[in-house]
């Protein structure tokens, strides 16, 4: 028999969820109570990063699937090191977000700038839902942008930067970021033409070429 007094425990995180809701509903307010939180790099990737950055790559690859653009292995491929992409560009986002506070009379904290890259991503990890439906991965862009938004709304809050320098210290991370996607794009893109040329041989021998 079951014990009537054992709860089951939720699918996802309450704390998870109320954390998406406050940091893309009312950005301000969460910012301020993210940042008298303790926390710990490891603590901010297996309890948010890792489940969130998920999103896109797993409707992705279901949307490959249900649409046929895609064998199984590549698209499972891909989906994989878009994945530990994702979760390295915002790893290296917070580094550099740390390494340039004290150029803009921001006061450097590893782990307050981590929690400004990978909060702030919430919204670009939110909408990778939109995959799902390749016509419609282009919505994505949405959530990247108010992604940005999140971070500039986050940087005075969490790396004490002064509000007469935080916008160009925004515009430097905004660059840095940048060019930090046109790398993993382009190693992703290196990956997927592999996979083409790969499944092309295969093909060919197949036919006996």
């Amino acid at each position: 028999m079951t014990d009537p007094t054992s709860h089951s425990q939720p699918a996802v995180d309450p704390a998870l969820i109320a954390r998406v809701k406050g940091i893309l509903l009312q950005p301000k307010i969460e910012w301020l109570r993210i940042d008298g939180e303790f926390a710990t790099n490891k603590s901010l990737f297996t309890r948010y990063a890792m489940i969130l950055a998920a999103i896109g790559p797993v409707a992705t690859l279901i949307g490959s699937m249900v649409f046929g653009h895609a064998s199984i292995v590549s698209a499972l491929v891909l989906a994989i090191v878009s994945y530990g992409l994702s979760l390295a560009s915002v790893f290296i986002l917070g580094l550099i977000i740390n390494a340039l506070a004290s150029s803009f009379g921001g006061a450097p904290n590893p782990v307050q700038a981590m929690k400004l890259a990978v909060y702030a991503s919430t919204a670009s990890w939110i909408a990778g839902v939109f995959n799902l439906i390749p016509l419609l991965g282009w919505l994505s862009i949405i959530g990247g942008i108010y992604s940005l938004v999140l971070l500039f709304l986050g940087l005075p809050i969490l790396m004490k930067v002064p509000e007469d320098k935080k916008v160009v210290y925004f515009i430097v991370i905004l660059i840095a970021g940048i060019v930090l996607g046109f790398v993993m794009a382009a190693i992703l893109g290196a990956i997927a033409l592999t996979f083409v040329a790969s499944t092309a041989g295969l093909a060919a021998m197949g036919a006996g070429y």
